[in-house]
Order: structure tokens, then sequence, then C-alpha cells
């Protein structure tokens, strides 16, 4: 019996025998598609070509695609683990034709491979049709009785991409399992009885804006048939979840809570639930995925912690963190056809381990608080529990509403969702109003200079000086036709070696010099694709719009730029080569005198780790290699390995910054030559900037030739301090340390011993008793600051838990005099006042703590005397 291993790739040798070129599975983050929050479909990575924006080498091709649908338009999150059928991770076996065969061969190669390769009975097979493809129709006829063919509307069998583009009807191949599976014995009915298989979609139509369709000059041809769906099936299974895609997970999960899958419904749902979502955990976080509040990281998130919690109060009894101990069997399973996964092991067992134990934390104080409402909720009769109460839980303890509306289907209740999401609105808008947020517009003025001026050309890649046209200059604003000294200003020039803002990369800085005029260029934008501008101020005469002009970028600042970029893509790579392959790139500064760098990573980096970067990052500047850049598609960039920055949205044409095969990113950014250009590379700093969101700070070249300078200059200084030489500064600061330890440690004693009484250094308690109040505990106790006085007191309440303490103390030819009182009926701060006039002063305080100070040491005893006899005053005594 084949394996699914056997069918991947039985399926892609298949086509390639149908002259189709094999292409690897793209990531399951879209590439330059913000449409998208996961990789949904095979179609998706070719997705520029069915729309004309871009070509390739090859025009048929054939894929295993890995996919999510956990979010966004195509999720079936919910539906884990009450069908047989979906999954939050799947793999999509697909053909697809770009302008070569379409419909006919596209039928003949689905059947062929159905009933000849893999060897279903063509007996069970049905298909379905678009009511009016009449070509497909008759196509199928020759393969399969007119009575197993099913003509369907729009919605089953016809597919678009949106609402206008590339679009066309679609046919289904099903699956009857047979009588002994509940359901409808056709397709589209009710039950898992029939499945369908694969969809095969003809792309022969245009929508337009109206809806009209016009055919397509070369249509084309675009299948997809889940992996999962196909093993079951092959194999005899009537359950994906039977399948060997998911059985040694299962058994993994059964073993370790000590149930047997198949003997009560009650545990088989929850591991399927594991076992599906932790196929999705493994291979999201070996994406790079990290769980976050926000975007595929929250989808990441609420997987995980669904899956947690149904290991852990849905049946199954596996307390604590397990999921990371589950990480294994699959990262073992599915490690062949993508070695990935071995490769970051050890980052997805702790991230899914740190998740776990933060959940844990949630989880429990959540669930209290959420069993209270439910309770109440059943108490009052209501059958939805309120938006506010679920915001309450989410705002105070982070207890997500999946998991409440999970939670809350288990007592028979539903959510207020809506007033769960009108709570939180709520409260972002307060936060946005709080941080004085206004929201960005692009200025009109940069609209119309859009329409007006052409395209700047930019030559700064290789050249640092050109002759330029004055376009148009900006004054506030304002469009002028001409700029005097002193005026503040934005030129648009017709080409410019100035590189502008973007990308993490600072704007060039330098001079513009014209006939009658010099502008200094402090800062260059971008504010529209093909419109760069140059701001800075005219420091002699005139400016004209239509001027010619010199244009001189700054090279010391350029260069500093271009040392602390090409230092950046070195630093990337390190890090995914240290920390493992889910490090990507969040954001980045790159400036003459500085870098910082923002990237994915789950907890601090340690010491050792963080010198291993800087010495590796070192290594390859002394290498010297040269730093190469070449211009290509998007889709063979990514091919060949190139790091995107996902959310970023790329041309059809994109630039790829090599080095020495170490490192390649898509990068507009300048760069050295060669990395010995960058001289010598330093950390700075390491920390945490949000959740799961680390930041680097370094410098490079001259900058960090300055920082060991300023660094050698402060350690000569410190050594002055220490009476030492630099070299021994460790060393005596460790003893100085040591030895102010020990005497610290001395001085606790001490106070100890002081306040129980028992040392020279002091009198002893004197202990007076006055009938009708507290006990009064008087103690001279010289040499001790007032923070150290009330330290004693403190002691001696603890001690004592009932008195009123009067405390005494010489230093430095003052006097001071405490008192405290547990008792409101002698308050400190007036049993005080008369005993102050002793020492020669005044005091204050409270009722529990007073203190007093004087010049008279010789009063101290008089003093503690007067405290008794106010005490016996109020007494009565």
């Amino acid at each position: 019996m084949p394996t699914a291993n056997d069918l991947r790739q039985g399926f892609l040798d298949y086509f390639q025998g149908h002259g189709h070129a094999i292409v690897p599975s793209s990531s399951l983050i879209p590439q330059a598609d913000p449409t998208l929050l996961f990789t949904n479909a095979g179609m998706v990575q070719f997705k520029g070509v069915f729309l004309g924006e871009e070509r390739r080498a090859y025009t048929r091709a054939a894929s295993s695609q890995k996919c999510i649908r956990a979010g966004g338009k195509h999720n079936d999150l919910e539906n884990v683990g009450h069908t047989s059928r979906h999954h939050t991770f799947f793999e999509m076996l697909g053909n697809f034709s770009f302008g070569d065969y379409f419909k006919g061969e596209a039928i003949d190669l689905a059947w062929e491979y159905l009933s000849r390769v893999v060897k279903l009975s063509p007996e069970r097979l049905w298909v379905t049709v678009y009511k009016e493809d009449d070509e497909a129709y008759a196509i199928w006829q020759k393969k399969i009785p007119a009575a197993r063919i099913v003509k369907c509307g729009e919605q089953d069998n016809f597919w678009q991409m949106a609402d206008t583009g590339p679009c066309g009807p679609c046919s289904e191949i099903h699956y009857d399992q047979g009588p002994g599976v509940p359901g409808d014995p056709f397709p589209n009915g009710e039950g898992d009885r029939v499945i369908e298989l694969w969809n095969l979609v003809f792309m022969q139509y245009h929508r337009d804006e109206k809806g009209a369709l016009h055919p397509l000059p070369k249509p084309s041809i675009d299948t997809g048939m889940g992996l999962e769906r196909l093993a079951a099936v092959v194999q005899g299974k009537t359950s994906n979840y039977d399948a060997d895609l998911f059985q040694p997970i299962i058994r993994a999960i059964g073993e370790m809570a000590r149930k047997r899958y198949g003997a009560s419904a009650d545990d088989d749902r929850p591991m399927r639930v594991i076992a599906d979502h932790l196929r999705a955990i493994v291979f999201l976080i070996a994406e790079g995925i990290l769980p976050s509040n926000e975007g595929r990281g929250y989808v990441l998130r609420r997987i995980l912690r669904r899956a947690g919690r149904h290991g852990r109060l849905l049946g199954l009894g596996l307390d604590g963190a397990f999921l990371h101990r589950l990480t294994s069997p699959v990262i073992d399973l599915m490690k062949g056809p993508y070695p990935e996964l071995g490769r970051a092991r050890t980052t997805i067992e702790q991230v899914t381990k740190a998740e776990e134990e933060r959940f844990l934390d949630t989880l429990d104080k959540g669930l209290r608080l959420l069993d209270e409402i439910v309770a109440e909720a059943k108490r009052a009769n209501q059958r939805v529990i309120s938006g506010e109460a679920l915001f309450k839980l989410y705002d105070t303890y982070g207890f997500p509403l999946d998991l409440a509306a999970d939670s809350a289907k288990d007592h028979g209740l539903t959510v207020d969702e809506a007033g769960f999401l009108a709570a939180l609105n709520e409260q972002r808008e307060r936060a946005r109003k709080s941080a004085g947020f206004v929201a960005a517009k692009t200025k009109e003025i940069y609209a119309e200079l859009g329409g007006i001026v052409s395209p700047t050309q930019f030559v700064g890649y290789s050249q640092l000086e050109t002759e330029s046209f004055v376009q148009a200059i900006v004054k506030q604003d304002a469009r002028i036709k001409e700029a005097v000294e002193g005026d503040e200003i934005e030129i648009a020039l017709d080409r410019t070696p100035f590189y502008a803002e973007g990308g993490g990369q600072v704007g060039d800085q330098g001079i513009l010099t014209g006939p009658d005029g010099v502008i200094e260029v402090k800062q260059t934008t971008r504010p529209a694709p093909d419109l760069f501008l140059h701001q800075g101020v005219v420091t002699r005469g005139r400016i004209r719009e239509g001027d010619r002009l010199h244009a001189r970028v700054d090279p010391r600042l350029r260069f500093g730029a271009a040392r602390n970029h090409t230092a950046t893509h070195l630093l990337h790579a390190v890090l995914r080569e240290v920390l493992g392959p889910h490090v990507k790139q969040y954001g980045s500064l790159v400036a003459p005198n500085r870098l910082r760098f923002d990237f994915a990573h789950f907890a601090p980096v340690r010491l050792g780790q963080l010198e291993e970067v800087e010495a590796i990052v070192n290594e390859r500047i002394r290498d010297d290699a040269p730093v190469q850049t070449k211009v290509m598609g998007i889709s063979e960039a990514m091919q060949e390995g190139a790091l995107a920055f996902f959310g970023d949205k790329y041309g059809e044409e994109v630039r790829v910054v090599e080095i020495n095969k170490f490192s390649k990113e898509l990068c507009g950014g300048t760069h050295c030559r060669h990395t010995g250009e960058i001289g010598l590379f330093k950390l700075v700093s390491e920390g945490g900037v949000a959740a799961g969101v680390r930041r680097i700070e370094a410098q490079t070249g001259e900058g960090a030739y300055e920082l060991l300078k300023q660094r050698e200059t402060e350690l000569r200084a410190l050594a002055d301090i220490l009476k030492t030489n630099p070299a021994d500064v460790v060393t005596k600061a460790k003893k100085l340390v040591t030895t102010l330890k020990e005497k610290e440690e001395e001085l606790e004693k001490l106070k100890a011993r002081l306040a129980s009484g028992k040392t020279g250094g002091g009198t002893p308690y004197t202990v007076v008793e006055v009938p009708g109040a507290p006990n009064v505990y008087w103690q001279q106790v010289d040499g001790l600051e007032i923070k150290d006085l009330r330290s004693l007191v403190d002691m001696l309440r603890e001690k004592h838990k009932s008195g009123i303490f009067v405390l005494g103390s010489v230093k430095d030819t003052k006097a001071t005099l405490m008192v405290a009182s547990t008792t409101s009926a002698f308050p400190a701060n007036e049993l005080i006042k008369p005993a102050a006039a002793e020492i020669g002063g005044s005091g204050g305080g409270r009722p529990e703590m007073a203190q007093a100070g004087g010049k008279v040491i010789e009063g101290l005893q008089a003093a503690f005397d007067r405290v008794v006899e106010e005490v016996k005053r109020k007494a009565g005594a």
C-alpha cells in the first residue's frame, strides 16, 4: 500500500514525465501579496503568472504546496476535529498550465493519474461540471457514464480569483467511499460518503468591472488535490486521521495521555485536534513565525493554545506543558520532504514550550473567572455570555475569546462576540486618543507633483555625483518657482545620486550646486515610487525651477551607511545560524554612524550567543567576500532562497544582494563592494522591544573605532579612581565589591545585636512599665543615621508587637531622637514635642512615628525621661 510520501513523490514524478517543471513548495507566508495571511492553495505562488505580471521559464508546472487555512477568508480552524477531512495545515498537490494545454489534456491527465497510477476504481468516481460548460461535459462523457456527471451552478463550479480578473468554470472529481459511510450517494450532498478529491479549474475568462466575461487569449489550468485526502482514499481509510500522515502523531498523543485512539469518541476528538494543530505549529514556527497578538503570530498563538486546551481540559488530562514534547514525532514524520523542520527542531520545541507555559498561567487565572461568569449566566437563565464580561476576561488575563467561546459551547451557551469587539475597539480608541495619534496622510502637494514631474532616475548605485535638472521646488507644502538664501525647501530632480530613505536606510545628505546658488541637502525622501525629494536649505544665492545643478552626495556619510547596511545583512545571516532559522528581520535602522536590527526571537539572547554572533560577523568581514547585486524576477529570487521582508510589496523585478552564498536578501539599499570595507563590527546592546521581538544595536568601521576609544578612556578613568592600572581594574573591582559586601554584612549583624541589646556598642534596653499604657522601650545607639534608626524601630516593633519605642543617637556632634508608637492613644508626634526641647531642637511626624534633632547631645537621657512623663500623664498614672 503506498504511503503518503510515495503518493507525493509519485504525483510529481507522473507530471514530470508529462513535461511539467517540478516547482518546490513556496513559503507559507505569501511573498509580496498583502491580500493573503497565509498561502492557502497551490496557485498562490503562480498568481503573478496567471495575472500576466510575470513570466516563467516553463509553461506547465506541478507542485506539492504547504498550505494553512486558519485565518482570513479561508479558515477551517473551528471545523478541525469535528470532521474527518478539515485541517489547519495540509499539502495541496497541483498541476498548472500557463497558456499551454487546456481542458482536454487536464482532464486526461487527472483521469489517468487516479484510475491507472493510484488505481482508484472508476466506478467510484463522480464528476461535477459547471452547468454551462458543455465542452468539459463532453470530454468527461468519454470517460465516465453520464449518470455520474453532475451539472452544478456558479457557487459550486465556477472559480474566480477576485471580483474582477481571471476566472472560469471548474470540474471537481469526487470519490464514493461506499454505503458504510453515512451520507448521500452523490456529490455535494449531506455527509461524507461522496467526498471531493480533486478540483480542476479552467481559467478561460476575464471578468470586467461590469461583470461581463471576456475570453482570455491564453486559457490556463489550475488544479488542486489535498494529499491528506488522497492518502486516506488510496489507503482505504474513511477518515484522513486514520491514514499514515496522522497515525504516528495520534499514537504519540495516546501514549502520553494513556488513551487508545478509537476507544472513546470523547477522547478521539481532542486527539484529532491536537494532531492537526501540531502539524500547523511545527510548520509555522519553522517558517519563522512566533506567537504574538496580531497577524500571523496571533493565528499561531490561537492554534497552539487551542491544542493545549484540548489536551488539558477536554478529557485527555494532559497537565502542564506537553505539546513541545510532541513536536518531535511530527518533525520525524515530515522532515524527509521538508528538511527545514529537522534544522529548526530545537527552536520549534523551545518556542512551543515557552508559549505553553505562558498560556498555562493565563488559563489558570482566566478559567476561574470564566467558571464564575458561566455559573452567573446559568443562574440568571441567560443563554449568551455578555461581551463586556468576556472583554474584562481578555483585558485582565489575556484570556482569548475563542477559548471562552469553546468553553461556553461546552456548557450550552454562546458568546456575545459583537459586544466583545465593541469593547475592544472602544479601548483601542481610548489608547489612540491618549497617545495623541494622528493618522498620517500623503501630502496633496506630493500627489500633485507625481502627476506633473517625470520619474526621478536614480543613479546612486554606481556614482555619487551627476548633473541634474530642477523639475520642481516645494516650500511649506506649496510649489514655488524660486528659492533664496535661508529658504528650507524640497527639490525634485530629473536624476539623482541621492539614496532616498527606505528599507531602514536613512536618506543621503550632500550638496546641490547651481549657477546662482547652493543647497545643503539634509535628507532625501521618496513620497511616491518614482518621486525623490531632496530636503535642505539654500545656503547661498538662489535656485530656480529649470536650473541645471551639480548633485554631489556626501561620500563619508554614504560609505558609513553602506558599511552598516552590509553589516546588517551579515548580522541577519549569523543570527539565523546561531539562534535558528526562525529569526526574521522585523525592522532596522541603517545610519552612517550606527545600525539597529529588530528580529523575531522568543527569548533574550544569552551573552555567550552574542559573543559568538559578534565573532562570526567579524570573521565574515575579514573574509573580504564580494558583495554582489543583481536584478531578477521576484519568483526566481524566492526560488533561489533570497530572504524577503514579508508585508513589503515588491515589483515584478527585484534587486537581490548576495554575500558569498552566506547571505541573500531582497534589498534596494546601498552596500560595500567587499565585506572587508566594513572594517570592524561591534555589538553595543541587545534587548526586547515587544513580545517575541528582540533588538540589537551595533556600530561598524569608524563608529566602532570611536566606541572602542571611548571605552578605553572610561577604563583609564576608572583605573585612576580605583588607584590601579587598566589591566588590573577587574581584579581591583572584585576585591572592592567583596570588601563592601563583607562590611554590609558586618553592619547588618551589628544592627541586629544593637537592636537586641546584646552589644556594648550602645546602652542596653531600658524598659519602663506604665500602668494603663504600653511598655516604653529606650535605647541609645550612637553613630547611626535616621534610616538606620527607622530600621531598628521596625525590628523592635516586629519583635515586641506592642509598645512605645524611643531611640537616641549621637553622630557628628548632633543628637537624634526617634519615637514610635503602636497605639493611637499615645501618638508619637505628641510624645516627642516636649522631649525635643531637651536636646535643643523641635520634633514632628505622624502618630505612628516621629523624629527630632538638636545639638544638646547630653540631653538624650532627659529627653527619654520626658517621653516617659508624657506617657504617664496621658495614662493618668
